[in-house]
């Protein structure tokens, strides 16, 4: 991991082991919809470990409060592009997955906010080309709950259910999970698509 980028993660994680871990989750979660590069799950993860019988709600309030901010990576898209839309995404180096973004948002609204939602890619990048492609508002914001509440709900129950054991298996293999989760859950639309009149 870059340095910098290793500092803020350690940063973030250092919540966890003092009386403000629950604040910072949710402040986390709201910031990395729109801007900041660090993702709630690694705060979820630790906090969850550490209190297990808080963990759904750890998890509910991660959800909550990325939806919030994703809110915000919206509005940013939407009414300010030029003045801070454009420097985040040229700050993440993602022009050409924007411009190709656009293009998904234009044909399926839904579909890309809960692939974004779910997966690994970063959900800032997502939420900022709903706004600037003006997709549909309610659209993007059950998407953005339904696709939030699956991942961050998952993280909670497994912790909550097998507690320590689970966090190594978490984080070696979170990336691979998610995105075979989402290939299953296309395959499934896709079915239902060809099969259900």
């Amino acid at each position: 991991m870059f340095k910098p980028l290793r500092k803020l993660y350690d940063w973030v994680l250092h919540w966890a082991h003092t009386p403000y871990g629950t604040p910072a989750l949710i402040l986390n979660s709201f910031a990395e919809s729109s801007f900041f590069p660090i993702p709630p799950d690694v705060l979820l993860i630790a906090l969850s470990v550490s209190r297990r019988k808080k963990a759904l709600l750890y998890a509910f309030l991660t959800t909550v409060a990325s939806v919030l901010g994703g809110i915000l990576g919206y509005y940013i898209g939407y009414a300010l592009m030029e003045a801070v839309g454009w420097p985040i995404i040229k700050f993440y180096h993602k022009e050409e997955v924007f411009a190709k973004l656009i293009e998904m948002f234009r044909d399926n609204s839904f579909l890309a906010v809960l692939i974004a939602a779910l997966t690994p890619i970063p959900y800032k990048v997502f939420t900022i080309a709903a706004g600037a492609s003006s997709s549909p508002f309610g659209v993007f914001v059950v998407a953005s709950l339904l696709g939030r509440a699956l991942r961050f709900m998952a993280l909670g129950v497994l912790i909550y259910i097998f507690g320590e054991r689970i966090k190594t298996f978490i984080d070696k293999y979170f990336n691979l999970l998610t995105v075979l989760f989402m290939v299953l859950f296309i395959i499934g639309v896709i079915c239902i698509k060809l099969f259900v009149k």
